[in-house]
């Protein structure tokens, strides 16, 4: 279990980072109260988190003779969230100017922005993948817990930082992580097979 924990920490944490949820919060947080925001993206996360457990636990489960297999397709995932790391992932002024209006109590608001924007995300991806190889209630608190401190993070640099974050340098680490994991998953697989 611990080792589900700290692997989806860290590659939800790598994942989220340059994230349009990371905008999200940064957006959020210009409104509503830093705790209000993190508590919204909390319960979005852990809901949008333990479907995709579920889901990745029953793919590992149904498919367990398979392993080297799911080893391979899981690291040609991760190496497909590198490239769509490096294409980014950018908040549209429509879906800023929507976060600033919302209207409500402010948990509930970015509760429910949270929610729909993790549904198809590349974390809610690497969860379900992470899910089919490790321990699902590990990989949920551990996945929980990255996309929450990588989206704290991103409130706590906007607002000591502005705009004038590092954009690029983050982007192509985050795709690097991702590149890595996924080499090291379709070794794992090959060996397996």
């Amino acid at each position: 279990m611990f080792e589900a924990l700290w692997l989806s920490t860290a590659v939800i944490f790598v994942a989220e980072l340059g994230d349009k949820s990371q905008l999200m919060a940064m957006t959020f947080a210009t409104r509503y109260r830093t705790w209000q925001v993190l508590i919204g993206i909390t319960v979005a996360t852990a809901l949008v988190h333990l479907a995709s457990v579920a889901l990745g636990f029953w793919v590992g489960a149904a498919f367990g003779d398979y392993q080297g297999w799911i080893s391979l397709v899981a690291g040609i995932a991760f190496l497909g969230f590198a490239a769509w790391t490096l294409r980014g992932d950018e908040l549209t002024e429509d879906e800023a100017q929507k976060a600033r209006r919302s209207s409500g109590a402010a948990i509930v608001a970015v509760g429910v922005a949270f929610f729909l924007a993790e549904l198809g995300d590349k974390t809610m991806l690497a969860t379900i993948t992470l899910a089919t190889q490790y321990n699902w209630f590990g990989t949920w608190i551990g996945s929980t817990v990255g996309m929450v401190a990588a989206d704290a993070l991103a409130i706590l640099l906007g607002a000591l930082l502005g705009r004038k974050l590092p954009e690029k340098a983050i982007k192509y680490g985050a795709a690097i992580a991702f590149l890595i994991f996924g080499l090291i998953l379709i070794l794992e697989g090959v060996g397996n097979i």
